[in-house]
């Protein structure tokens, strides 16, 4: 096996369980985007160059913003019931 692709394997093994131990959503979605890149890079070093813009659109892009949409629409629900709750 060629050293890059031990690194990066090494890579994937490292940041995986940082976006599981991670205990603050906001960080864990920084974490799952820095992971989704990681794996796209293994992906096109595997020479799979069509799942690795996959992975870039679907993992590294789309799921941490939906997540995070998800997140601060929570919020404002949560500070919506709060308002409601003073009243």
């Amino acid at each position: 096996m060629r050293l890059l692709e031990c690194v990066v394997l090494l890579l994937v093994a490292i940041t995986a369980p940082g976006v599981v131990l991670s205990r603050d959503p906001k960080c864990q979605v920084v974490t799952l985007s820095f992971y989704g890149l990681v794996c796209a890079l293994m992906f096109f070093i595997f020479q799979a160059p069509d799942v690795a813009l996959s992975q870039i659109t679907i993992g590294a892009v789309m799921l941490p913003l939906m997540i995070l949409l998800t997140l601060t629409k929570m919020r404002r629900q949560n500070l919506r019931r709060e308002r409601e709750r003073k009243k």
